[in-house]
């Protein structure tokens, strides 16, 4: 009988994700910012894992993601790279991480990968973030682009609901930061027409949210889709379970048989 450990999972890379949009693959995404959730999101097949600022939300409970730090990112990155034989790992650059200038964000994304072991970068802009993502792009780090609703822009567009929804403008940044030498772009609540649109210009994959089934492929928040959060219901997630109910069930059921003195009983305790 051979010992050999199993055959350890063929990385999903940069080039093979590239390489999908030839082959009309599509691509899936979930975010990730923990050891376990990671571990079963890879060992599921997800292709790409984002650790997304949206940690700032749901993770740690802010109205915004703008006061995510790069430590915090990189503290996620890390946990989340740990775990994942497979999928290919894209950490958010938060808010001001790349704003200043594109020294300042090289500087950022070096230390993102090399503390988290992370594959790549995503940050938030199109025409506006041509030199900074050139910059990055030139030390090989690869960067994916993020276009639509930015949620780093949120107090200048308004509210989270403000979305970029020009056509130009948003196929001029999609092919911007093609040019520039981003892989991928992340579309977010862009209407289905222009997603498609975007999606049928650029070479690179896109990769929707809320923006239609014409995309390259598709990212939701994973403790969104898990249902864990009962009170948010936009027109754009499907749950797919319900882990609200099934938490709080698990819980009253425990705090039920500790009251009552069921648990633990023999079974569960050290002789």
């Amino acid at each position: 009988m051979s010992n050999a450990s199993p055959a350890r999972p063929k990385k999903f890379t940069v080039p093979q994700f590239l390489a999908t949009k030839e082959k009309k693959q599509k691509i899936s995404m979930l975010t990730a910012y923990d050891f376990l959730s990671a571990k079963i999101l890879d060992e599921a097949g997800l292709d790409c894992l984002l650790v997304g600022d949206t940690l700032g939300m749901v993770v740690q409970g802010k109205s915004t993601t703008l006061p995510v730090t790069v430590d915090e990112m990189i503290y996620h990155g890390e946990i989340v790279s740990r775990a994942v034989q497979r999928a290919l790992i894209i950490v958010d650059m938060p808010f001001m991480s790349f704003h200043v200038s594109p020294s300042q964000a090289l500087e950022n994304a070096g230390r993102i990968l090399k503390e988290t072991g992370a594959d790549a970068v995503k940050l938030e802009g199109g025409v506006n973030q041509v030199k900074t993502i050139e910059t990055i792009v030139s030390a090989d780090i690869p960067v994916m682009a993020h276009l639509g609703l930015k949620p780093q822009s949120v107090r200048a567009l308004g509210g989270m609901g403000k979305i970029q929804r020009d056509e130009d403008d948003l196929i001029a940044d999609a092919l911007a930061v093609e040019r520039a030498g981003a892989f991928g772009i992340i579309l977010e609540m862009i209407t289905a027409p222009i997603a498609k649109k975007i999606t049928d210009t650029v070479t690179i994959p896109t990769i929707g949210i809320g923006s239609g089934p014409g995309c390259d492929g598709q990212v939701l928040v994973t403790p969104d889709m898990l249902g864990m959060n009962a009170d948010f219901h936009p027109r754009f997630l499907k749950k797919y379970a319900d882990l609200t109910t099934v938490m709080t069930n698990a819980a009253q059921a425990y705090a039920k048989e500790v009251r009552e003195g069921q648990f633990p009983d023999e079974s569960h305790s050290h002789t």
